[in-house]
């Protein structure tokens, strides 16, 4: 499916959830309409209660089946499934359906150890460098260490995710009525990339 987007990766611990409740969050900020499919079941279903995606329980794989026809049912909107870790079967089943996949990494060399084996494994998915500092000098140094270990993946690299304390708030049971403007900005930005990614305008 062209407008279903799946958030992968071995390693747990990247940002995957964040990252897929930031894009519906972005996406939404920009007039397109996304759930966001929970498939983690460590993970508790969010309410949908202020926001501006819909979340939903994929956890089972019945659920799953019935959430895909249905998404392919509504051609205007977007579908973002958060895939969890360490669950390599599934991830290879989400990336074979998904039009685009996304592969979250910190700054870390084990995450990009880690990821650098995943985009070998999908070789159409981008990396996503998540939860990234804003410190001038540790965005320095983490550019460096992606420039050393990561020269040949750079073209499969998106710009990053910088880190903001409040994308915690997408990941609570209900959210504030008003979100701060740096989460909406980065939530933006993010959602623009991955709209530019699968050749849709950048506002619906």
């Amino acid at each position: 499916m062209e407008r279903l987007i799946c958030v992968i990766g071995n390693k747990g611990g990247t940002g995957k959830t964040s990252i897929t409740h930031m894009l519906c969050h972005g996406l939404g900020l920009l007039g397109w309409p996304s759930i966001a499919v929970l498939t983690d079941g460590a993970r508790t279903p969010l309410s949908r209660e202020g926001r501006r995606y819909v979340p939903l329980d994929g956890r089972s794989p019945e659920a799953l089946d019935r959430i895909v026809p249905k998404l392919e049912s509504l051609p205007s909107w977007l579908g973002v499934i958060d895939g969890g870790g360490n669950r390599p079967d599934l991830d290879r089943r989400f990336y074979d359906m998904a039009g685009l996949a996304l592969l979250p990494f910190r700054d870390s060399h084990e995450d990009i150890r880690t990821v650098g084996a995943d985009l070998d494994a999908f070789p159409d998915a981008l990396g996503v460098p998540s939860q990234w500092p804003t410190n001038p000098w540790q965005q320095m140094a983490a550019e460096r260490t992606v420039d050393e270990l990561m020269a040949d993946y750079r073209p499969r690299l998106m710009d990053p995710v910088y880190a903001v304390s409040a994308s915690k708030l997408l990941l609570q049971t209900d959210v504030p009525a008003a979100l701060p403007t740096a989460l909406n900005n980065v939530c933006r930005a993010l959602a623009r990339q991955v709209l530019d990614r699968l050749d849709l305008p950048g506002e619906s």
